[in-house]
């Protein structure tokens, strides 16, 4: 049964009790409702029209829960009122005296005193909630979901606390521009995430946003920074999640990490959850070394990613891998967008030698000549070939230094009247030299299956 029903359900069962007087069992039922409400009203962002819903409908309860407390001073004061002093115990065995006579009836027909004083008193002053009711959420903007909880009361304070410092990531900086090449990528990481964030209302029905986005191919090709950009464009709060982030010693604590992590996501909604190298956290089940408590975090995984809790804010999944054929089927048919993010292309890979060389000096460099020099080679490569042709000046400075018998302290004050020969320009034949020192870290082997792979099960 889902929770609007249970909602319903509730709220015509403590009427109908109060209708039929059965105000006790009314208002425990009242106050059951009021919880489910509460927790529908947390589960919803703020701001959103089923938010403001629930919220009407709580006002609602509180005005009915103050009626009802009514009803039941009344209840309790009527015998007083009615001078009901308690009869005499009888006198014989069948016997018994008379019954008090009531007061007279009032001619007038406005209501008795008590009652009016009721009703002035529930609409003049405000409702009070019970105290084993949780107050609503009226978190603040500058709130993190640590301050939530222990304002909440809510259970597992450390727990939460720890997560959120692991996992939330706020200084994401990184632009689509900072990317080179992955122009297929780009697109379909906009089409499928940025765009609905952007035009809510027009992505609906059959143009819903997808449950989540895999990005699978060879390492070192800039999965994770499409991931931060992607944060970065939708201006979403970034949660950067790895194995060690959910794992825990203590039975039963990996699987709660992760029901608190899509917890703080929604809470912080819209938001994004990366999970990088998810073949850690969700390999095929079954296997004859799997152990029980990775088996009870993916299912975990693929209960918050089908969104059973019926929240319908903004929680974008997203997830990177190399070894993606070692995926579980059940969470690869959630990740619903299977992306292959290849190595660079020739003009992938010029434009990724300028990324890398604008912060230092450069001469005569050739980066049509450099992008044909390192074919199969991923982003990664490129950035370790020009961090290695930048230390050339510093080898070769260092070698001179050998050469004259220097070391130690002697050597250190050289170093330091020479810094200007050390940080000289970057030449063509550096890039050269240091393209023949660093090889690349993708096979062909490795290429094929990802290819492979991508016939079989790509969704892009």
């Amino acid at each position: 049964m889902s929770r609007s029903q249970a909602i319903v359900d509730s709220a015509r069962k403590w009427r109908q009790d109060a209708i039929e007087g059965r105000y006790d069992a009314a208002a425990r039922e009242l106050d059951q409702c009021q919880v489910l409400v509460a927790a529908a009203q947390d589960a919803e962002p703020r701001g959103s029209d089923k938010r403001r819903r629930w919220d009407a409908a709580d006002a609602e309860l509180q005005s009915g829960e103050a009626v009802l407390r009514a009803y039941r001073a009344a209840l309790s004061a009527l015998p007083r009122r009615c001078g009901g002093a308690k009869a005499p115990s009888p006198t014989k065995g069948d016997v018994w005296s008379p019954l008090p006579q009531a007061p007279p009836r009032r001619p007038t027909r406005e209501a008795p005193a008590w009652a009016q004083s009721s009703q002035r008193k529930s609409v003049k002053k405000p409702a009070v909630p019970r105290q084993k009711r949780r107050p609503p959420s009226t978190p603040k903007d500058d709130e993190t979901y640590g301050e939530h909880a222990r304002r909440r009361g809510l259970p597992d304070i450390e727990l939460i606390e720890g997560v959120e410092r692991d996992v939330v990531d706020t200084g994401v900086t990184t632009t689509w521009d900072d990317i080179a090449d992955l122009r297929d990528a780009k697109q379909l990481l906009q089409e499928a995430v940025v765009l609905p964030l952007w035009m809510p209302d027009v992505f609906q029905g059959l143009r819903r946003p997808w449950k989540g986005v895999l990005m699978f191919g060879p390492p070192g090709t800039g999965k994770t920074m499409l991931a931060k950009a992607v944060a970065h464009e939708c201006q979403t709060t970034f949660f950067n999640v790895s194995a060690a982030t959910l794992s825990s010693k203590w039975r039963g604590e990996s699987e709660k990490m992760v029901r608190l992590l899509f917890e703080m996501a929604r809470f912080r909604s819209p938001s994004t959850i990366f999970f990088d190298e998810i073949d850690s956290l969700a390999g095929q089940r079954g296997a004859s070394s799997e152990h029980e408590a990775s088996r009870r975090v993916k299912t975990e995984l693929m209960v918050q990613m089908d969104g059973v809790t019926g929240f319908e804010g903004t929680v974008i999944v997203l997830a990177a891998t190399n070894r993606p054929w070692e995926l579980d089927e059940a969470l690869r048919r959630r990740l619903e967008k299977r992306v292959y993010i290849p190595l660079p292309t020739l003009e992938g890979r010029a434009a990724l030698f300028a990324l890398n060389l604008k912060t230092v000096e450069t001469s005569d460099v050739d980066l049509d000549d450099l992008a044909s020099r390192t074919e199969n080679y991923s982003g990664a490569d490129v950035a370790n070939v020009c961090r290695d042709a930048a230390m050339m000046s510093v080898r070769r400075v260092m070698v001179e230094m050998r050469s004259q018998g220097l070391s130690g302290p002697d050597m250190q004050r050289e170093l330091a009247k020479r810094q200007k020969d050390m940080c000289v320009a970057v030449s063509h034949d550096d890039m050269v030299e240091a393209i023949r020192k660093v090889k690349g870290s993708v096979g062909l082997a490795d290429l094929k299956r990802y290819r492979e792979w991508e016939a079989e099960f790509g969704a892009a």
